[in-house]
């Protein structure tokens, strides 16, 4: 899922279309919206 930098809306279009704008503020830069878990990795 992808939102707008600027003011949050959930994208619901595909992000690989081109000319893609926020419906809300016609911003065109977004992000994905990642879960906010945090990994521990082992160093061997």
């Amino acid at each position: 899922m992808y939102k707008c930098i600027k003011c949050g809306e959930p994208i619901r279009s595909g992000v690989n279309t081109v000319g893609l704008q926020c419906d809300k503020c016609g911003s065109k830069i977004f992000v994905k919206d990642r879960p906010s878990v945090k990994k521990q990795l082992i160093a061997k």
